[in-house]
This record gives structure tokens, C-alpha cells and sequence, in this order.
């Protein structure tokens, strides 16, 4: 079936070949096993609104089959007594084993929270890159580390040891990516895992499972449960469990770090963002334009790290609204499996109503919409999708609830300021510290720009994430980092052996 008979069609969507869409097990052990309850949760296409697959809701009781499992596999199982090289073998087989599924990865994703397919399709490449990335820092973790005491008299051996059983719990808007991020650290480390995905988006992620299982993972290292919330605060506090690694909203996460922190559990949380695309006077708005909607509204704006905030300066303002409104209003709206389509549906029902919500107080404290901000029926079988017309609000001010907020949707708000110093204090004028942005002819001038904005990453004249680079935020963004040898970091336990 080619992809333009898939548009708009729910009878062709459910003609399309998934390795799964209707199960009732979880991975735990080596093995897909029956979950404990009949209890389901459907699975819906944001594009269509249409129920396609399901999932079992996980109980206590099959969470504890995995902690077990994991625990064991840690305890006496053989892949913390691996040597990292060793490992970073098998990391590279799970990555070969990735790309070979990424059709079904790119299309199961899709229809799960509707993230365009012209995102999607890159999910397995990242992926397998994410891997291949921490297989390489395996000699890292194999050097002698032996540092002499500052008076002479001995010296102290270094050791790195895996933290043990992790619990790994991932968002829906990056629901393979998210997860692997975590994942790949966690195994180089020597740590066995329990996944929670999150409950919109549960099938995506058991393609990875059985690339880990083909790859020759050790059964008991890598389990994967689904389930609520609940079952996800249950993985969070269970006794079991030595560290935890969360990627979604800052409220979650704040109840996590207070579990955590009770338990004296070490956590990474990659939360919340409210990042600022600083535009300098001299900015080139066309070398602007061109990275705009990655940098800006990545994934229908559903993307932690982007710039939702534009920041212009007074004398450029008017040519900055024109030139956002019109890239946003000219790049496609439609069907997510079309590769055309840029911007998609919200990927719930009640994310959609979250951002129409946002939209209304947006122009009730007095923004001005220049594109978008209303609903959009596409027609062809996707009246009833979630889709939200791309919306650009000008003459916004720093109070309204649109800039302080984060709004995880197709919606950019731009301010105005008055020279770079009220630029940066806008800059950090926000709760949050994740991304950011500086667009500036001048490098010297954007490099002491992204210097003194308060937050955990910065992109100069475009944003990117580096495998190498650590990425994580401040503030209300989150705890720790992800990505580079920080990242692996943040599961190892260190120990020193001090002799003479």
C-alpha cells in the first residue's frame, strides 16, 4: 500500500502491518508475558481519533515480576560481571537491530501520538546513533583511574560500579528517544532496567524490546511494563529500585524528586521548558527562517527544549512577527503519515484542550494573533483529530500566562525589548532553564549572549542536541543530565580504594 493511500483513510490505517496493536503482556524476563489483569488501555490516532490498539494495565503484581527480575539479573546474572567492552558489543548489535525495524518504529510512533512521519522516520537512526554513542565511551569506563593523595603518602583507586536497578520512565511526545537516552547509559554502566513508557504511547517502545532481545540483552536486564501513572509511582518507590530516571512535566517530577529524596534515591529528571529564541539587532532573519520551525515548534510544538518564546528587538520587531507568521502559516498542516504534512495533531485529547484553553488566554490578556489559533477540520476521515492551526501571537508581554507558561502545543508568543540587557533579563525571566536560542550575524556577539542566558543548553543561530554534550536543565527544567559521559555518569556508583 503506497502512503498516499494511507491518508485520511482509518480503514487503510488499520490495513497497515504492525508488529503489534492489541496485547495484553508485558516484557519481563527475557519473555512477553500475560499480564496479571484483563484491564486494557486503548490506544488512540490523534490524527483520527479512532482507538487502533491496546495495552494491559499493568498491577503491583506484574511490577514486581520486573523489579524481581531486574534485581536478580543484577545480583547474579551476568551482565554487571561483563567487562564494559563487552558490553559496548552487545550496545552495538541493539543498535544494527534498531535501524533494521525502522519502518515499523517510524509508523507505530506516528500513530500513536502524531508526530509527523517526516519526524518519525529519523527515530530509528537517533536511536541506533544513541547506542552506538555510549558502546563508544566503553574504554572510559576500563581506564586505570588512580589519583596520588596531595601529601605523597598513597594514592586512591578510582572504581566505577553500575548503581544497580534502574527505573526508567518515559514521555509521550519522543516515546522511543526519551527512553533510550536513559536506556543506552544505563546498560553501558552495567545496571539492569524497568521501563515504564507512557500510557498514550505504550507500542512503540516494544519494537525496541525485541531489538534488545535479538541483540542477546541477558533476560532479567531489560523488562518493560505498561501501565498508568500509578503503576509508574509504584516503580518510582520500589524498595527494589537504586536509581530513577524520569523525562515529562514538572509537576511529575517534583512528586518524584520528593519520593527520591525521601528515599535518598538517586534521580535525573529532564522536565519542563519555557525557552527564549533571542534575536540580536544585526540577526540575518532569512538564515533565521530557515531554522525556525525545528528550533521553534519542532513536533507540532511538543518538543521540551524549543524556543516557544521570541524575543525581538523594538527596531526589528514588525519584520520579525512578519517573518514568523509567515513561515509557520506557509509550512503544511495535514495528515501526520503524510511526509509533506510539518505540523500534525496534539497528541491527546487532552493536550488539545489544554492548548485551545492556552490560545483563549492568550488573547484575553490582549495577544494578538497573527496566524492559526483556532481549531482546524481537515476533512478525508480527520475531522474529529486533535489538530490546532500553528498559532504565532504578537504584542505579548511578559505577564501573560501564554509567556510564563509552559503550553506543549503549536502556539509562539513574541516579545519586544529595548537592548540587550532587558533581552537576557527576558531571557531568564521564566521559572524554567532547559533550551535556548541566540540568532546574530555577529558570533562574538551571540557567543556572550548565550553566555549569560540562565539555562542548560544554548544554540547559536540554530539547536541541536549532541550525543557527546550533556544535556539537561536548570531551575524548574529538572536534576542532572543526559547524553555525553555525564550522562553515563549519573549510573555509575564510585567508590575509592586508598592504599599506600
Amino acid at each position: 500500500m503506497s502512503m498516499q493511500q494511507l491518508l485520511g483513510s482509518a480503514a487503510a490505517r488499520e490495513a497497515i502491518v504492525l508488529p503489534y496493536r492489541h496485547v495484553d503482556t508485558h516484557f519481563i524476563d527475557g519473555v512477553w508475558i500475560a499480564s496479571t489483569t484483563t484491564a486494557r488501555n486503548d490506544v488512540t490516532d490523534p490524527a483520527t481519533a479512532l482507538v487502533w490498539g491496546s495495552v494491559a494495565e499493568g498491577t503491583t503484581e506484574d511490577l514486581e515480576k520486573a523489579v524481581v527480575a531486574a534485581r536478580t539479573a543484577f545480583d547474579s546474572g551476568p551482565w554487571p560481571r561483563l567487562a564494559p567492552s563487552e558490553r559496548a558489543v552487545v550496545l552495538l548489535r541493539v543498535a544494527d537491530q534498531i535501524e533494521a525495524r525502522s519502518t515499523e518504529l517510524s509508523l507505530t510512533n506516528t500513530l500513536e501520538n502524531g508526530s509527523p512521519i517526516s519526524e518519525t522516520k529519523g527515530a530509528a537512526a537517533n536511536a541506533a546513533s544513541i547506542f552506538r554513542y555510549f558502546a563508544s565511551l566503553a574504554p572510559l569506563l576500563e581506564s586505570e583511574d588512580v589519583r596520588p593523595f596531595p601529601n605523597g603518602l598513597g594514592e586512591s583507586l578510582v572504581r566505577r560500579d553500575p548503581v544497580g536497578v534502574c527505573g526508567l520512565i518515559a514521555p509521550w511526545n519522543f516515546p522511543i528517544n526519551l527512553m533510550v537516552i536513559k536506556l543506552a547509559p544505563a546498560l553501558l554502566a552495567g545496571c539492569t532496567v524497568v521501563m515504564k513508557p507512557a500510557s498514550p504511547t505504550p507500542l512503540s517502545f516494544r519494537i525496541i524490546m525485541d531489538a534488545l532481545a535479538a541483540a542477546g540483552v541477558p533476560d532479567g536486564v531489560a523488562n518493560l511494563v505498561t501501565g498508568s501513572g500509578r503503576l509508574g509511582d509504584a516503580l518510582v518507590k520500589h524498595p527494589l529500585v537504586n536509581k530513577v530516571a524520569f523525562t515529562g512535566s514538572t509537576p511529575v517530577g517534583r512528586k518524584i524528586a520528593s519520593a527520591c529524596g525521601e528515599l535518598l534515591r538517586p534521580v535525573t529528571l529532564e522536565l519542563g521548558g519555557k525557552s527564549s529564541a533571542l534575536v540580536l539587532p544585526d540577526a540575518d532573519l532569512d538564515a533565521m527562517g530557515s531554522n525556525l520551525i525545528r528550533s521553534c515548534m519542532r513536533n507540532t510544538g511538543q518538543t521540551c527544549y524549543i524556543s516557544t518564546r521570541i524575543l525581538a528587538p523594538t527596531q526589528r520587531y514588525d519584520e520579525v512577527v512578519e517573518l514568523v507568521t509567515s513561515t509557520i502559516s506557509a509550512a503544511p498542516q495535514g495528515d501526520p503519515l503524510d511526509p509533506a504534512t510539518v505540523f500534525g495533531p496534539t497528541a491527546t485529547a487532552s493536550q488539545y484542550r489544554t492548548v485551545l484553553d492556552y490560545i483563549e488566554s492568550g488573547r484575553a490578556e490582549g495577544a494578538r494573533a497573527t496566524t492559526g489559533g483556532h481549531k482546524v477540520q481537515l476533512g478525508g476521515g480527520l475531522d474529529a483529530g486533535y489538530f490546532i492551526a500553528p498559532t504565532v501571537f504578537a504584542d505579548v508581554t511578559p505577564g501573560m500566562r501564554i509567556s510564563r507558561e509552559e503550553i506543549f502545543g503549536p502556539v509562539v508568543s513574541i516579545l519586544r525589548y529595548d537592548g540587550i540587557d532587558e533581552g537576557i533579563a527576558l531571557a531568564n525571566n521564566t521559572e524554567f532553564g532547559l533550551g535556548g536560542l541566540v540568532f546574530g550575524a555577529d558570533t562574538d556577539a551571540a557567543q556572550a549572549a548565550a553566555e549569560r542566558m540562565d539555562t542548560g543548553s544554548v544554540g547559536i543561530n540554530f539547536f541541536a542536541s549532541n550525543h557527546a554534550a550533556p544535556f539537561g536543565g536548570r531551575n524548574d527544567s529538572g536534576l542532572g543530565t543526559e547524553y555525553g559521559p555525564e550522562g553515563l555518569a549519573a549510573y555509575l556508583s564510585y567508590k575509592s580504594i586508598h592504599r599506600r
